[in-house]
């Protein structure tokens, strides 16, 4: 099922519009790179292998192997109550991308998770490289954390592998750089997290970081009131303060740095004090 769906099908998805993505940040730029693309292609890239082996080799078995439990143990919250396989289904994917949004909250609240997602954000630009951009100790930890989530929901197999590659997907289309129609992007956001939100979540000032933590749907945001627009995004400088020097951020710094002391984020970048203008 993993090879038919996510390798076969999910691949090809993801690799397709990981490429239109890339060409449109060259068409319409949202922001203004401060960096050299390639240099920044190459790292992001070589950082992401070992992420993504364990993605596909460790990941995603063991979150299918936990949803094959669910249907046989009938264990989670799908098992609660009687529906139509596709509410069942849609119930499920839903609740998933709920523990995603409180899983990411986690990452910035708790300082030992922290450590290695810091390597995430502290990309000097925003792009849809970025989206590949992660420590595989953040992959390690997640595998509890999200393996906890398929049995508590009861997903199903299928609806797991739905789930990887739409939230791939997700993750491609808003940390890209694209400049998409204003009035689009804001039709959008009403439903589903888009690049001038998550913009903003890689803001250097914590306020600003300190939100849009959703994956694909935006309303955990709304909810939880962790849901914040209207920063213009020319100004936006990416990253957090105490790693700004691109000079120090290569490959080998960016794999030992959760190992390391981490630097505080800084008074002065705790929050904007201009107030936040109409949406550029």
């Amino acid at each position: 099922m993993i090879k038919s769906i996510f390798d076969n099908t999910g691949t090809f998805i993801l690799v397709g519009l990981f490429s239109l993505l890339f060409l449109l940040e060259m068409v319409s730029q949202l922001r203004r790179r401060t960096q050299p693309k390639i240099k920044r292609i190459v790292l992001n890239f070589i950082l992401s292998l070992p992420a993504f082996a364990l993605l596909r080799l460790l990941l995603i078995p063991a979150m299918v192997w936990l949803a094959g439990k669910n249907e046989s143990w009938h264990a989670g919250l799908n098992y609660l109550y009687k529906a139509p396989a596709w509410v069942e289904g849609a119930l499920a994917f839903i609740l998933l991308d709920y523990t995603n949004y409180l899983w990411h909250i986690l990452n910035h609240k708790w300082s030992l998770l922290w450590r290695f997602h810091l390597v995430h954000h502290i990309d000097l630009d925003l792009d849809v490289t970025t989206a590949l951009r992660f420590h595989f100790g953040e992959i390690i930890g997640s595998v509890f954390f999200r393996g906890a989530a398929v049995l508590l929901t009861g997903a199903s197999p299928l609806v797991v592998l739905v789930y990887e590659i739409v939230f791939e997907a997700a993750t491609q289309f808003h940390h890209s750089n694209i400049c998409l129609p204003l009035q689009l992007e804001q039709a959008l956001s009403k439903l589903i997290v888009t690049p001038r939100m998550h913009g903003i979540h890689h803001s250097v000032f914590r306020n600003e970081t300190d939100s849009n933590f959703s994956v694909i749907f935006s309303g955990w945001d709304r909810l939880h009131k962790t849901f914040r627009l209207h920063i213009p995004q020319h100004p936006i400088t990416i990253g957090v303060p105490s790693y700004q020097n691109p000079q120090e951020l290569t490959i080998g710094y960016l794999l030992k740095l959760p190992f390391t002391r981490i630097r505080k984020w800084g008074k002065k970048y705790e929050h904007r004090e201009t107030k936040p203008k109409a949406e550029d």
